[in-house]
């Protein structure tokens, strides 16, 4: 008996050893830690080729930030630009500039409550360009100067990017942050901080943050890229390892959002509000432990399967010809604490209609708690998660840099593990067999507490919409327990999308381009079919569609009454199917189509892999002959957009974005404003718009289909005999035409007020028509991306008037030639006059000088920095084999473009500058309501009172 029992304990042992298996970590990445207790990551990885990426992650934000340092973590972060030991002052930025990192795109960093990444990636081109990102790593982690000068000038940077974030969200958030961060130290330690602070705080204060937290001991270097590790790790440990922490270092205290037995409950209201929301918060009773465990790992995959299943009923509802919300979803995950996790849920709603959402949300939670999920949901998840999973897996030799970085921020930060993307995929392969309806259920038990819960809900303060009040929201959450739920009731699943049939297509003609790579079927219906096979992901297609025409072929009474409802026609769905029936199909499948009715072309658009490219191919081929009419889809679809967009004239942007448009299409009788209104919506003819469409795609003659990416030449053909060259054709062609309206040009000053807060945007444009010649329309491009260079340095770094902003020049061809050129920054209203000024006076430098030689410089070697990447990425290819189609360009500029770029000289630019920049000068400005100065004074006022 004795020798049974110890054989049994054994095999328990040996069980619960299984489960204790610890997740292994991705053998492939050198990770190490210094004497100094800095660690470091390192990979190789040849995606995109002779390039690296940097990330610097410092484990400490703004939640540590003494009461005289509120928001000086973030602007510590702003300071690494400005001035480190070997990059004085602004030398850092047009270092990078110059090997071809462009700021803003390229070269960036964030700071949140418990943390500070900065991000580099570096072009390894040059000799010499390793040890220089390597250099700017070590300068930001240990060697910034911050001299009183560059802190007094970057204050005017701050405060901008603080100003950017005034306005309805704002004002709202800070009345509703206290309950949903309730007696956290989160609620006082936003990473944006504190007007007064920026203001008026003492260098020696965020010197001090400086040494207190950019130390060795809470840092990581993490390198991937297209290297060599052992020489990446030497320099790591030659560079970094000399660093010291301080002789008594400050303690890197973790802070909580602590649990409460109420519910706790914020309604909030802003007249400028721009969309009506409801959120929820159920806060885990225990602490949150990283996974790692595989038991813990395989835990976490359980409730991603859950909160799929759940957000799948969810995505009916919305979807279903009288949606609760415009958009509702449901996940169990990260709150603003590391240490906490919730179940939350969220939902966008027409005005008024939050707290019906809110029931909806917990009843569909209710719903499945009590009475949990069907087999055919469980099995419909897994696929989807399996499939997500093997999407990455079956490229994982093509992923690319950017894509690893986050990951290995990510496990030192937040020790997320990094078993690699092969050992995820076999163990997610191994593990969702097992997953049964009990365990799910169990789960969604564990999501719901009747503690620790928040609601926020906001909104449009309006004299016609009634908010509810507290007492109202904590008895929907007593009524739903009481509530009368039924069991989810499993809808019937698409068998066959498209009938079986036999095509009687065939290939007319094939023609062949050495030079890009592709072949071009004719089709015996006349379509034409373009493809080019290439190794760039070992398992994606990309494809579009396009028929020359689109809505410039409608006249213009019947376009006015259509433009809206176009974007409205796939929400009914194809074949008698409903768009809910189709996600449901496509669950496991990685497979996108989208049908569209353009300006000047009429199309589809889609992506797919090998193996669900049958799945892609019948779609295209339902949604060319068997797209469903519902008008009842139709009237959902207007629902949730005049949702969506009913209030976003409130947002001063948006609004100044409005008017100008309007401004410049005055003219313009087929304009009748960037978003519908109510009216706009009265007089849309979804019948007429759903004719128009069916008349374009019985016409698949007049079509040129593209795809790019890893295609079976052989299984393809087939796909493309039975389900293209069998559509419909009339044997007509069409060609998009100029409907002969033109935007307003000249000299023109425009003011347009909208909003308390002291913002502005000015936009500064030139347009107009001009033949179209290619070397200047890529000379005008150019002098956009120079004159966002010097729009950085003068508004910016020299005069602090701005947080971004930048210009941007091209040349159309479609439906006409033109140029057009702007510069636009967001400022204060003080000082739009000033900045105005001082950017024409930079546009002037470049008519009377031209460029200077560096600036052009940094412009080519960002160009080709952008271009080696692109040139192996299916999409940049797809969109430069269609532009041929639609505007007639070289089909061979992909190939000649860097030539090209290369022979721009200073004179070029200066030529189009004074060619285009020297006439028809639009200047729109807008400015708060009337009022916003004494506002501003008062509020100085009161920043003066409480120093």
């Amino acid at each position: 008996m004795k020798k049974m029992f110890s054989s049994l304990a054994v095999v328990v042992l040996m069980s619960a050893n299984a489960f204790a298996q610890n997740i292994p970590v991705d053998t492939s990445v050198r990770i190490g830690t210094l004497p100094n207790g800095m660690k470091y990551y390192v990979k190789k990885n040849n995606l995109p080729e002779k390039k690296v990426d940097f990330r610097l992650a410092i484990n400490a934000g703004s939640i540590l930030e003494d009461e005289n340092q509120r928001g000086l973590a973030h602007f510590m972060e702003h300071m690494n630009f400005n001035g480190t030991k070997n990059f004085p002052d602004n030398k850092l930025v047009d270092f990078l500039q110059s090997i071809g990192v462009k700021f803003g795109q390229h070269l960036n960093a964030y700071t949140s409550f418990d943390e500070t990444v900065y991000m580099l990636p570096v072009p390894l081109d040059k000799p010499g360009n390793l040890d220089a990102g390597l250099k700017v790593m070590e300068d930001w982690a240990f060697n910034a100067t911050l001299s009183d000068e560059q802190i007094n000038k970057e204050r005017g940077v701050v405060l901008e990017e603080l100003r950017l974030g005034l306005g309805a969200d704002k004002r709202m958030s800070e009345k509703y942050l206290p309950k949903l961060l309730y007696k956290s130290q989160y609620a006082d330690r936003l990473p944006i901080g504190k007007k007064d602070v920026l203001e008026n705080f003492k260098p020696d204060v965020i010197r001090q943050f400086h040494k207190d937290w950019y130390r060795p001991d809470l840092m990581a270097i993490v390198v991937v890229g297209d290297i060599n590790v052992d020489e990446v790790e030497k320099k790591i440990k030659d560079n970094f390892g000399k660093y010291k922490n301080p002789s008594k270092p400050r303690e890197r205290k973790t802070f909580d959002m602590p649990n409460h037995k109420e519910t706790l409950v914020a309604i909030e209201t802003d007249p400028d509000a721009t969309s009506s929301m409801v959120q929820f918060t159920m806060k885990d009773s225990e602490a949150y432990q990283p996974d790692v465990t595989v038991e813990k790992y395989n835990q976490s995959l359980l409730e991603q399967i859950t909160s799929m299943m759940l957000n799948n009923r969810l995505s009916e509802l919305v979807n279903s010809t009288n949606p609760p919300f415009t958009y509702g979803s449901v996940y169990h995950g990260g709150t603003y604490a590391r240490s906490k996790e919730a179940f939350q849920g969220f939902a966008m709603v027409k005005d008024g209609n939050q707290l019906n959402a809110l029931k909806v949300l917990l009843e569909e939670t209710e719903r499945a708690k009590r009475f949990g999920f069907t087999q055919t949901e469980l099995d419909r998840a897994k696929a989807q998660m399996l499939s997500n999973v093997e999407r990455t897996y079956n490229n994982r030799d093509k992923t690319e840099s950017d894509m690893l970085v986050d990951e290995y921020v990510r496990n030192f930060l937040e020790q997320e593990p990094m078993p690699g993307i092969a050992w995820e995929y076999e163990d997610t392969k191994k593990f969702l067999p097992s997953v049964t309806l009990a365990q799910t259920n169990e789960v969604i038990k564990k999501f719901v507490k009747d503690d620790s819960r928040v609601v926020v809900i906001t909104g449009p303060k309006k004299d016609n919409i009634q908010m509810p009040t507290e007492a109202m929201v904590l008895n929907t959450f007593e009524g739903v327990k009481m509530a009368d739920l039924k069991p989810y009731e499993e809808k019937a699943t698409i068998k066959n999308l498209v009938k079986p049939f036999k095509s009687e297509g065939k290939i007319a003609k094939t023609d062949t381009d050495a030079k890009l790579g592709t072949t071009t079927w004719t089709l015996s219906n006349g379509a034409k079919v373009t493809f080019k096979k290439t190794d760039f992901k070992d398992d994606e297609i990309v494809f579009t569609a396009r028929s020359m025409g689109g809505s410039s072929l409608i006249n213009d009474a019947d376009f006015n009454k259509t433009q809206f409802a176009f974007a409205a026609l796939s929400e009914a769905g194809v074949g008698g199917f409903s768009k809910a029936d189709l996600t449901n199909y496509l669950a496991g499948k990685q497979a996108s189509v989208n049908p569209m009715v353009g300006p000047y072309y009429d199309g589809i658009s889609g992506r797919t892999n090998k193996k669900d490219l049958g799945t892609a191919m019948e779609l295209v081929y339902a949604y060319f002959t068997g797209l469903n009419y519902n008008p009842d889809a139709f009237n959902a679809y207007k629902t949730k957009q005049s949702a969506m967009l009913d209030n976003l004239l409130s947002n001063p942007q948006f609004y100044f974005s409005s008017e100008h448009a309007k401004f410049l299409n005055q003219k313009n009788p087929r304009f009748i404003g960037i978003i519908p209104t109510e009216k706009d919506w009265a007089n849309t003819d979804y019948k007429k718009a759903y004719d128009i469409y069916k008349e374009r795609f019985a016409n698949a003659g007049n079509f040129q289909f593209y795809f790019v990416g890893n295609i079976d030449e052989a299984t393809f053909k087939n796909e493309v005999l039975q389900y293209i060259a069998s559509l419909p054709s009339t044997g007509k062609s069409s060609n998009f035409k100029d409907t002969g309206y033109r935007q307003m040009t000249g000299d023109y000053t425009k003011t347009y007020k909208k909003g308390k807060d002291p913002k502005s945007m000015v936009s500064i444009s030139y347009a107009g028509e001009t033949p179209y010649n290619e070397k200047e329309a890529l000379a005008l491009e150019a002098l956009g991306e120079v004159a966002t260079i010097k729009v950085i340095e003068k508004l910016r770094e020299d005069e602090s008037g701005i947080y971004g902003g930048g210009a941007r020049g091209s040349m159309n061809k479609v439906p006409y030639s033109t140029y057009n050129f702007s510069i636009s920054f967001p400022c204060g209203p003080e000082n739009t006059d000033k900045l105005t000024k001082s950017a024409i006076t930079e546009l002037q430098k470049l008519i009377d000088k031209g460029p200077e030689q560096k600036d052009l410089d940094k412009y080519k070697e960002g160009e080709m920095n952008d271009y080696s990447t692109q040139m192996k990425d299916n999409m940049f290819w797809m969109s430069n084999l269609t532009k041929n189609q639609l505007d007639g360009t070289d089909k061979y500029e992909i190939l000649n473009y860097k030539e090209k770029v290369q022979a721009l000289t200073v004179k070029d630019l200066q030529d189009v500058a004074k060619k285009y920049l020297t006439k028809g000068r639009i200047v729109a400005t807008l400015m708060p309501e009337d009022g916003w100065e004494n506002a501003k004074k008062e509020e100085t006022q009161k920043v003066g009172a409480a120093q």
